[in-house]
């Protein structure tokens, strides 16, 4: 009898979790409609193993998010003593391509700066100079590509720099995920094993402390949500086609479990306001989802 009771319990455990997981589906599938383009989410739950996912495998414009696996691989080089946190990085007027953005208003002729500032122009201010700058003290994308397939990753694709993508429209489609590789990029990264802790720890920070795209996934989590992330978004083009406006990261819930998200929003006509809104409401269908669970 008292196996009886428990197997009934957790029948209808199974089935409120399907339940919700359908209405999450349902929520998900209305909030995409008012993006009038393409919206692809997926997330995980780290701890939990749980996941969702909305057009998961479709290949979306990465833009500034590519500069999350950049880091990574910057980072990889730190392990291995190629690269030191600590190293000076002379930042000539000429390097500077970019005539926006923190480190062109703040030293338009140049700086010398320690690479672990650069890091957090390009992760922290999403600075696209810094990021060409970093790509260049790499090697290029190869390494990054390279580095991205030695830890398991394959639909992250990092083919052009920004000053690759300044130069022509169509460069910026060159870059790009599927949100379902990208949760999987956060969740080996997350998990330790991309990096060692110390240097696993220091990248998160340097999400934490993300200034761009407050109404993205933030805009309706509680105040106090601690979210490592990374934002993307481009230009819109004269016919009101915008590309790109994009955040992924890593949400820390409130029992303290992890949730790994991607939401992307590719060639949509809607105004920057509804796309913006479009993924906050549903960073918050999914936060609240995940929230219900024990």
């Amino acid at each position: 009898m008292f196996n009886r009771y428990i197997t009934a319990a957790l029948l209808a455990l199974f089935v409120l979790s399907v339940n919700a997981q359908a209405t999450l589906q349902q929520q998900i599938t209305g909030i995409a409609k008012d993006a009038k383009g393409i919206v692809a989410v997926t997330a995980l739950n780290i701890e939990m193993r749980d996941s969702v996912s909305y057009n998961g495998d479709a290949q979306m414009v990465m833009q500034s998010v590519m500069k999350f696996p950049i880091a990574l691989a910057v980072m990889q080089q730190v392990e291995r003593g190629k690269l030191s946190l600590d190293q000076m990085i002379k930042i000539r007027e000429r390097d500077l391509h970019h005539t926006n953005g923190p480190i062109f208003e703040k030293h338009p002729k140049g700086v010398d700066m320690p690479l672990s500032q650069l890091l957090s122009y390009m992760v922290s201010l999403s600075d696209n100079n810094a990021c060409d700058i970093l790509l260049d003290k790499l090697g290029g994308v190869a390494p990054v590509m390279n580095y991205l397939h030695s830890i398991g990753v394959k639909g992250i694709v990092v083919d052009a720099s920004e000053i690759d993508m300044a130069a022509a429209w169509g460069v910026q489609y060159t870059n790009w995920c599927t949100p379902a590789d990208m949760v999987h990029l956060l969740d080996v990264f997350y998990q330790g094993k991309a990096l060692n802790k110390q240097n696993t720890d220091t990248l998160i920070k340097k999400m934490v402390e993300t200034s761009t795209g407050p109404k993205l996934i933030k805009g309706l989590l509680p105040a106090e949500t601690i979210v490592a992330h990374k934002t993307g978004r481009s230009a819109t083009n004269n016919a009101g086609l915008t590309p790109a406006t994009n955040d992924v990261g890593i949400i820390t819930l409130p029992n303290g479990q992890h949730l790994a998200i991607a939401i992307f929003v590719g060639n949509s006509t809607a105004d920057d306001d509804m796309r913006e809104n479009v993924i906050a409401r549903i960073a918050k269908a999914v936060w609240d989802n995940a929230t219900m669970k024990k």
